[in-house]
């Protein structure tokens, strides 16, 4: 099943930073406290949990209360729709080439290409 295009747009901007992906390989060692995953990123406290909203907004990862602790985890479900329609459209594009390829074979074998 394809995403819906709002949440395939949601798990793509969100990937497009590389510090969030930092943060997603981060995550897949496992559950974290927020301040620990901020610990090895030049950036503060706010600018870290700006970057964990929006991979929230993605879907991406979830947040467990936990007193006054939050913890963070990764959700890979956005990244297998992702994939998934990355996979379609790599699918689709290469047989629109396969088939461009085979044309201007055909054109060259035919010596109507200059």
């Amino acid at each position: 099943m394809s995403p819906a295009p709002s949440d395939l747009d949601a798990t793509l901007t969100a990937l497009a930073d590389p510090t969030r992906r930092a943060i997603l390989a981060r995550l897949t060692l496992g559950e974290t406290r927020v301040t620990e995953l901020a610990r090895p990123f030049d950036l503060s406290l706010n600018a870290v949990s700006k970057h964990i909203r929006m991979l929230e907004r993605g879907g991406l990862i979830r947040r467990r209360r936990a007193g006054r602790e939050h913890l963070l985890s990764l959700d890979p479900t956005p990244l297998d729709a992702a994939g998934e329609w990355i996979a379609v459209q790599k699918a689709a594009w290469s047989a629109r080439l396969a088939l461009l390829d085979d044309i201007l074979q055909d054109e060259d074998r035919k010596g109507t290409i200059p």
